[in-house]
C-alpha cells in the first residue's frame, strides 16, 4: 500500500449550535485583533458571537465585499484592508470563497511573498497568524483543506494555492449557518462536494484512509442534496449535507481532484459561472470517460450512490452515472454547456486551458489530451 499523508486543521468542531463555541475558544488564545471575512447575509447569524467578543475587549474588522468568485484584485485589496488594521487573527465565515480568501489573508498578511508566486502546490514559504473557518454553504470543503482558488485577470484563469501553510487552526460547522442558503446555491455547491467525493475516490493516487471518508460524504450528498434544496429549513439534512462537503474536503490535501475539476476551471473562469455549477454540467460526462480506466472504483461509487449492483462492474458504474445526471437534474440544474450559454466556438481555447491544469490532470485515473478535453466539451452541446 502506499503511503499518504492525512492533512486537516488542528481542531474540527462539527455540530448543530456549534457556533456559539467559538467566541469562548477564541477568548482563551489571547488575540486581540480579529478581522472577519463574511457576508451581509450571515451577520444576523454572526453577530450575536461578534458582539461577545467585543464585550471581551476584541478589536474587530469586518469584510462583506466577497460577493462571487474572488479575483486576485480582491485578495489584495482585502489583504491591505487587513495589514492596516493591524489583524493578529483572522477568520472566515462563508462559502467557499469566502474561506479561500481569508485564508490567503491569514496566510500572506505579513509576508515578503506575492500570492502569484505560490500558484501551484507548495511554494508558501511559512504560515501565517492564526485562522479559523466557518462554512455556510455545504460546499467546497475549503474549511479543513490546504487549497485556495483565485481568478487571475490577466489570463481569466483559475490559479490554485495549495499548501499545508493554508490549512486553518480551527474548522467551526455548525449546520444552522447553511439554513438560509437558496435552492440553487445548494444544489450548485452540493454536487461540488459529490464532485470532491467522487473525485477524491476514483483517483490515480486514491487511498483507502481517504477513501473511507469519500465513500461515506458520497452516500451522505445522495441522500440529502435533493431535500436541502426542495426544503431549506429540513435540519436533518442539512446537517447530512455539510457532513458530506467536509468529507469531500478532507480529500483534497491527502488526494485531490482530477479532470472534472480541471476542465471546470476554464468554464468558470472564462464565462464566469460558478464553480459548483460548472462542476455539476461536466461531472457525469468525465465520469462515463474515465469509467475503463478503473470501473471497480466506479462501481463502488455507483453503490455509495444506492445504486442497486447491475450484472457486472461496468453495468455498476453506469447506474452511478445515470443517478449523478438524474440528481443533478432533479435539484434544477441545467446539463449541457449550451444550456448555460456557453458558446461552442470556446471549444479549442477551453480545451487549451484546461491542459494547463495538470496538478489536477496528473490525478486524472485515465490520460487526457486536448482532443479528449474538446470531445468531452462538444459532447455537452
Amino acid at each position: 500500500m502506499n503511503s499518504i499523508v492525512l492533512k486537516q486543521p488542528q481542531r474540527i468542531v462539527f455540530g448543530t449550535g456549534c457556533l456559539t463555541q467559538f467566541a469562548d475558544e477564541y477568548l482563551k488564545l489571547g488575540k486581540k485583533r480579529l478581522f472577519v471575512l463574511t457576508a451581509d447575509p450571515v451577520l444576523p447569524v454572526l453577530n450575536p458571537v461578534l458582539d461577545q467578543l467585543k464585550q471581551a475587549g476584541v478589536a474587530l474588522q469586518v469584510e462583506t465585499q466577497i460577493l462571487g468568485e474572488p479575483t486576485v484584485s480582491d485578495f489584495k485589496r482585502i489583504l491591505k484592508e487587513a495589514q492596516a488594521f493591524h489583524a493578529d487573527s483572522v477568520i472566515g465565515v462563508g462559502g467557499g470563497s469566502v474561506m479561500d480568501v481569508a485564508k490567503l489573508v491569514a496566510t500572506f498578511l505579513y509576508s515578503e511573498q506575492e500570492v502569484e508566486q505560490c500558484y501551484g502546490i507548495g511554494f508558501v514559504k511559512a504560515r501565517g497568524v492564526w485562522i479559523a473557518c466557518m462554512p455556510t454553504t455545504a460546499g467546497t470543503g475549503s474549511e479543513v483543506s490546504p487549497n485556495a482558488i483565485l481568478l487571475d485577470e490577466a489570463d481569466n484563469g483559475k490559479k490554485g494555492i495549495v499548501s499545508d501553510f493554508l490549512l486553518a487552526d480551527a474548522a467551526y460547522l455548525d449546520p444552522n449557518l447553511t439554513l438560509s442558503v437558496p435552492p440553487r446555491v445548494t444544489a450548485e455547491t452540493g454536487m461540488d462536494a459529490l464532485t470532491h467525493c467522487i473525485e477524491v475516490h476514483t483517483n490515480k493516487f486514491a487511498h483507502p484512509t481517504v477513501s473511507l471518508y469519500a465513500k461515506y460524504g458520497i452516500s451522505l450528498i445522495a441522500k440529502y442534496l435533493e431535500r436541502a434544496v426542495k426544503d431549506g429549513s429540513d435540519q436533518e439534512a442539512r446537517e447530512g449535507m455539510l457532513l458530506g462537503a467536509m468529507y469531500g474536503g478532507l480529500g483534497l490535501g491527502p488526494v485531490n481532484t482530477a479532470a472534472v475539476h480541471a476542465l471546470a476551471y476554464p468554464v468558470g473562469g472564462m464565462f464566469h459561472k460558478s464553480h459548483g455549477l460548472s462542476n455539476s454540467v461536466l461531472l457525469p460526462t468525465v465520469m462515463k470517460f474515465n469509467m475503463p480506466a478503473n470501473v471497480k472504483a466506479y462501481a463502488e461509487v455507483a453503490l455509495a450512490l444506492g445504486c442497486q449492483p447491475g450484472s457486472n462492474d461496468e453495468e455498476t458504474a453506469l447506474r452511478g452515472v445515470e443517478f449523478v445526471a438524474n440528481l443533478s437534474k432533479s435539484c434544477g440544474i441545467p446539463q449541457t454547456l449550451a444550456e448555460i450559454n456557453i458558446p461552442q466556438s470556446a471549444v479549442p481555447e477551453m480545451a487549451k486551458a484546461a491542459m494547463l491544469q495538470q496538478r489536477l490532470l496528473k490525478n486524472n485515473p485515465r490520460p487526457i489530451t486536448e482532443q479528449d478535453c474538446a470531445d468531452i466539451y462538444n459532447s455537452l452541446y
